[in-house]
């Protein structure tokens, strides 16, 4: 007998529950399948027709407009910075278009990597990539080359660490050529070309004071740094612009270019200053602070009228288109001393006490005042420079020998409301705005703050600071018949269309009268008076200037001791104010020297009077001024 044949089982060992089943091979089961199949792949190949139904009919619209977005970018339309011109309109700051070299360091690899694969080197495509190793060297190679002297020097070395950073981007040259840019970028498409203003100073450092510097000031912008640059900014750089357009292959795609919103250029400013003057005067203060051994010196030029700044000069001025760290370390200075630092003015400030006595009605110029070597008020006890018992001084000798003691015996007929008064209308203690930054309001006390010894001080020139400008606007308003003008700088302001904007009218304000500015004027003449005996001399005959008539004060005010915190018996700011010519006033100088050893011609004393005569003189000159009509008369300073 045969077998009993059973059917094949598949065991599902070690699954717990599961039975014998039986495995189905028959054709009914395989037809099944190949029907899911066939249906699975039906259904996939209509919903790919589907889609690409919706992408090329109903969503045509909305990709390609997707893709331009994608293609567009935003273009800056820079704007151009304004100008800076003299009074004559000579150039002081104006701008060069140039070009930088940049780089993005950091997407470099993938770049370079990505052109060589789509097109290589090849004797048929000469201008291809090389593998990014080699084409790295070939940059840092040849782009020193292609630059000939267009800009500064490139060192390999500093290539090589700039394109091998991790940065997102450097710039590696600036003050490119736009033609040689352009060439650059053209053979090493690696690199870009970015639009830079070059800002040219073609006085190199005369003026820099003023007019500043425009630069680099951090996070890639440029902006001005210090100066005018710096404080009319805003206006002179202007308002970029922008439009939308498509690149592709990194050009712009003709016929794309829209949105533009057009740049707007800076303002240019037409300044006070005469450029000649200023030259002139910055050499002068040069001279005076090495030959004095001062450790800065400054000097200030107005025209005596206008109260317009002629020439502001600095010791050691930096020049904005030498190297400025090198510089620095040679001690030269950004700062404008002229409105930024403030100073006692020492016994230059007493015309306002004389001033202040004349208008009063306390005195005249021919009184004789009977002068004891000291006087006390409030407890204080001052004394004039000099020894000497009871002496009869006249009004005009007690200025024009600078006694303190009879500056103060005038300054108590005026009294403390009164002379507080005329301190706030010479504008001590209030900045003159003049538009550049840093400007100092120096320090006067509130009335209200005075101690017994504050009255003893001020009258002389002591307890207040100013800065140079505003000690030099004083005697401004003098020579002006009595009216004060705020200093200007700024003549006028012109648009990018062409509009003339006149400066804004500056302040004007009635010190004392007509009679009492011209008294004075004429008392302080005795300042420059010489005389054989000494007698009838004053503190500064080597201030006057042949063939003119001058008025002027000089200052000598002691500095505070940094250890002691008490007046120093050492340290001194030697001043000088002057008016020229006394009998037809057209200038008012200004000179402040810190801490000098000698005079500011380098003999002996310490005087800034020969710098007066010296820039008093170039100026008269200069404007061909007229020589007075007449000597200045013979003035009485001490009653025989």
């Amino acid at each position: 007998m045969e077998p009993d044949r059973k059917p094949r089982r598949t065991s599902d060992r070690g699954v717990p529950g599961n039975s014998w089943r039986t495995l189905d091979i028959s054709p009914a089961r395989f037809q099944s399948r190949g029907t899911i199949v066939v249906v699975t792949v039906m259904v996939l190949a209509v919903v790919l027709l589907l889609r690409l139904l919706q992408i090329q009919v109903f969503s045509t619209d909305t990709l390609a407009s997707s893709a331009a977005e994608q293609r567009a970018r935003p273009v800056t339309l820079y704007a151009g910075r304004g100008d800076i011109v003299d009074r004559d309109g000579r150039d002081l700051a104006y701008t060069m278009k140039a070009s930088m070299i940049v780089a993005h360091p950091a997407e470099l690899p993938t770049y370079m990597e990505d052109r060589y694969r789509l097109s290589p080197r090849t004797p048929e495509n000469p201008d291809g990539a090389l593998p990014p190793d080699q084409q790295l060297e070939e940059i840092i190679t040849e782009l020193p080359k292609m630059l000939q002297g267009d800009s500064s020097a490139v060192q390999a070395t500093d290539l090589r660490k700039a394109l091998t950073s991790d940065e997102r981007y450097t710039r590696l040259v600036l003050n490119v050529d736009p033609d040689v840019a352009e060439k650059i970028t053209t053979r090493f498409p690696e690199l870009s070309a970015d639009p830079q203003d070059i800002r040219q100073y073609p006085n190199g450092a005369v003026a820099a004071n003023i007019v500043g510097k425009y630069g680099w000031v951090g996070d890639g912008v440029e902006g001005g740094q210090y100066g005018l640059e710096l404080s009319q900014d805003a206006r002179l750089q202007g308002r970029n612009g922008s439009y939308l357009a498509d690149f592709g292959d990194g050009a712009v795609i003709p016929g794309t270019r829209r949105d533009e919103h057009p740049a707007v250029d800076g303002d240019s400013f037409q300044l006070t200053i005469d450029i000649d003057a200023q030259a002139y005067v910055q050499q002068q203060v040069q001279q005076a602070k090495d030959r004095s051994g001062a450790e800065n010196a400054s000097a200030v030029v107005l025209d005596a009228k206008t109260g317009e700044v002629i020439a502001m000069a600095t010791s050691d001025t930096i020049n904005p288109m030498g190297d400025l760290e090198e510089q620095v370390t040679e001690g030269k200075e950004f700062t404008n001393r002229v409105v930024e630092s403030a100073f006692e003015p020492g016994s230059v400030a007493k015309v306002m006490t004389a001033a202040a006595a004349i208008e009063e009605g306390k005195t005249t110029p021919d009184e004789v005042l009977q002068v004891p070597g000291s006087i006390d008020m409030s407890g204080v006890t001052v004394k004039d420079a000099w020894d000497h018992g009871v002496v009869p001084y006249t009004t005009t000798g007690v200025f024009g020998k600078s006694s303190n003691v009879g500056t103060l015996m005038l300054a108590q007929r005026v009294g403390e409301e009164k002379f507080a008064d005329y301190i706030q209308k010479f504008g001590i203690g209030q900045a003159t705005d003049l538009g550049l930054p840093a400007e100092t309001a120096g320090y006067v006390p509130d009335l209200s703050q005075w101690s017994g010894g504050t009255f003893a001080n001020l009258p002389i020139g002591q307890g207040m600071s100013m800065s140079l400008l505003q000690m030099t606007s004083i005697y401004q308003a003098i020579a002006n018949d009595g009216v004060r003008v705020t200093p200007s700088l700024i003549r006028q302001v012109t648009t990018a269309d062409g509009t003339e904007l006149p400066a804004e009218q500056r302040e004007e304000t009635r010190v004392v009268s007509p009679a009492t500015a011209r008294s004075v004027v004429d008392m302080f003449r005795a300042v420059n008076q010489s005389d054989p005996t000494g007698v009838q001399q004053g503190t500064a005959p080597s201030a006057g200037i042949e063939g003119y008539q001058t008025a002027g004060k000089t200052g000598t005010a002691q500095q505070i001791d940094p250890e002691t915190k008490a007046y120093s018996n050492s340290n001194y700011w030697i001043t000088y104010a002057g008016i020229a010519p006394a009998d037809d006033p057209r200038f008012v100088v200004g000179i402040m020297l810190d801490n000098p050893r000698r005079s500011s011609d380098g003999s002996g004393g310490q005087s800034a009077a020969p710098l007066f005569h010296d820039i008093g003189s170039w100026m008269l000159d200069h404007y061909n001024v007229p020589l007075s009509a007449t000597a200045a008369p013979r003035l009485i300073l001490e009653a025989q």
